[in-house]
C-alpha cells in the first residue's frame, strides 16, 4: 500500500509537469495556462450538473424503497473526477473528464463494483449496516443482531432478501408489519 502510495504522490506530478512541458511547446505558454483554466471551469460545471442529476437519482431511489447501489457509486466517481479536474495537470484532466462522462463513468462503475464484491468474496472487506457500522435496528429502534429471528437475514440457497421493507413514515396505503415480519390486518 505505502508503494503504491508513493508512486501516486511522486509518478503522477513527474508525468503531469513532463506533459504541460510538451503541451507548452506545442501551444505555448499562455494558452497552456488558459488550458488549465478552462478544463478547471467547465470540469467543476460538469462535476456540479453530473453531481446534482446523481443526487435526484439517489433520492428517487430512496424514496421508491430501492438500496442506490449504482447511484452511489456514481457518486463517489463524480466526486474524485471532480477533484482530479481542479488539480491541474493533463493526465488528471483526462481521467476527470471520462469520470463525468456517462458512458466512461458507466465503465468505471462497473470495474469499481467488480473491485468492491471481490473484496467483499475474499473476506478482505466488510459490510455493515446500521449507524457507523453500529448494530442495525429493528422498526422500534431495538438493535437486533443480522441473523436474529427479528432481525433481516438472508436465505442460503438462493440469497434472496427475508426481511421486511424498512418502515417509512406517511405511507398508509402501506401494510403494516408485526413483530415476525407478517403484514397485519389492521390499520
Amino acid at each position: 500500500m505505502l508503494g503504491r502510495l508513493i508512486l501516486l504522490f511522486l509518478l503522477t506530478p513527474a508525468v503531469e509537469l513532463a506533459l504541460l512541458i510538451q503541451v507548452d511547446q506545442l501551444i505555448g505558454f499562455w494558452a497552456t495556462i488558459a488550458l488549465i483554466i478552462v478544463t478547471g471551469v467547465v470540469g467543476s460545471h460538469l462535476a456540479r450538473r453530473e453531481g446534482l442529476s446523481t443526487w435526484g437519482r439517489l433520492n428517487r431511489r430512496l424514496q421508491a424503497g430501492d438500496l442506490p447501489g449504482e447511484e452511489l457509486a456514481d457518486g463517489v466517481i463524480i466526486l474524485v473526477a471532480g477533484a482530479l479536474l481542479i488539480t491541474p495537470g493533463i493526465l488528471t484532466d483526462v481521467i476527470g473528464f471520462s469520470g463525468l462522462i456517462p458512458i466512461t463513468r458507466t465503465r468505471f462503475r462497473n470495474v469499481l463494483m467488480r473491485w468492491f464484491q471481490g473484496k467483499v468474496d475474499q473476506g478482505t472487506m466488510q459490510v455493515q449496516f446500521g449507524m457507523f457500522g453500529g448494530p442495525a435496528s429493528d422498526s422500534k429502534g431495538v438493535n437486533v443482531p443480522p441473523h436474529s429471528p427479528g432481525g433481516p437475514r438472508r436465505s442460503a440457497p438462493d440469497d434472496t432478501w427475508e426481511g421486511r421493507p424498512q418502515d417509512r413514515p406517511n405511507h398508509a396505503d402501506e401494510p403494516q408489519g408485526d413483530e415476525n415480519g407478517t403484514a397485519s390486518s389492521s390499520p
